[in-house]
């Protein structure tokens, strides 16, 4: 079994562009992802993900989601503490 690998956002952008040549050469979508050496699903998925994108706006696309998720645990260690305290008020 191939093990995972890892592509950074650039990688990806680079590779999601060698796939519009070859898709504009004619390959197949099953073709491209064998010549790039990822899956078939992969392939879509990165379309779906990165595709119209550039490095610039890929880069930051990855920055705000990485924000967000900060943001969100944020968001529950506030809300756990803020129930904490609720509960220790209502007993007194």
């Amino acid at each position: 079994m191939p093990r995972k690998r890892r592509y950074s956002t650039e990688q990806i952008i680079r590779k999601l562009r060698e796939a519009d040549v070859l898709l504009s050469q004619g390959k197949t979508a099953e073709e491209i992802a064998r010549i790039l050496e990822i899956s078939k699903q992969t392939y879509y998925r990165w379309r779906k993900e990165y595709g119209g994108l550039n490095m610039t706006q890929a880069k930051k696309l990855k920055e705000l989601e990485k924000e967000n998720a900060r943001l969100k645990t944020l968001v529950a260690d506030l809300s756990l503490d803020n129930a904490i305290i609720k509960e220790v008020l209502s007993k007194k």
